[in-house]
């Protein structure tokens, strides 16, 4: 997807949500729509500015821990009330939500201005997940990211970006809380998503098949828990191909 569309995009899911909020979003994380474009040129240069980014956050809170260290003497309530010590706490959080994931933490919940930065995070680490793996890997922000888009009530064009997502994930050979794209399917279960997955159980990829294979069985099993334990019973009690690709999930 090229950033220009990206962020004709990012605009329609913020519509209904307080514009001054989406502009505050945008001037902040605008830049990441980068991080998903298909030119490489333009994600390189997403790339070094959230490395930027990044080295001012760890800049940051190394000189508030410096100052917590130096006002730490005056006690826990003066001490937080310290000037320099509060300044650098504020610059701390500025610097950090300006980057990757920390800014997608500063308000708001899953639906209005997040939903369109949380969605890309998201892309990024499926489409691109050498770059997110190089450069912001987060699997606990990963995993919180797929269970606040888990739940039902989507509108359609979020609808559509779930169920390519998942359709994307079980592609691949398993990566860290991949498993968690269960809880999207569940949520986003239809005709279109269950057509892709049928599809890709039927092809040669033998990923696909067994992903695939594995959600279409839970989804018509909604009672079914989706744990460690219940992935290994299905692959044991399915084909052996599958046996090779049974390892911890």
């Amino acid at each position: 997807m090229a950033h220009n569309e990206a962020a004709e995009k990012s605009e329609r899911f913020s519509a209904g949500s307080g514009g001054d909020e989406a502009d505050a979003w945008r001037a902040r994380l605008g830049w990441a729509f980068g991080l998903i474009a298909d030119d490489p040129a333009e994600r390189e240069a997403a790339l070094a500015h959230l490395d930027g980014v990044r080295r001012d956050c760890r800049a940051a809170l190394e000189r508030c821990n410096e100052l917590w260290h130096l006002t730490r003497p005056l006690g826990p309530e003066e001490q937080y009330q310290e000037p320099t010590f509060r300044r650098a706490r504020e610059v701390y959080a500025q610097m950090s939500g300006r980057s990757l994931p920390g800014g997608l933490w500063v308000g708001g919940g899953g639906r209005g201005p997040r939903l369109p930065y949380a969605l890309l995070f998201l892309e990024w680490e499926a489409r691109f997940p050498r770059e997110w793996t190089e450069h912001a890997k987060a699997w606990g922000a990963k995993q919180s990211l797929i269970r606040l888009m888990a739940v039902a009530g989507h509108d359609q064009p979020t609808r559509a970006k779930l169920i390519d997502l998942v359709e994307v994930v079980v592609q691949r050979a398993y990566r860290c809380k991949d498993r968690e794209y269960v809880r999207v399917a569940r949520a986003v279960d239809g005709e279109v998503l269950r057509h892709r997955l049928h599809a890709a159980a039927a092809s040669d990829n033998p990923w696909a098949r067994l992903h695939a294979g594995y959600i279409l069985w839970l989804l018509d099993r909604p009672e079914v828990p989706n744990t460690r334990h219940v992935w290994r019973t299905w692959v044991a009690e399915t084909s052996g191909r599958h046996r090779d690709f049974s390892g911890p999930r």
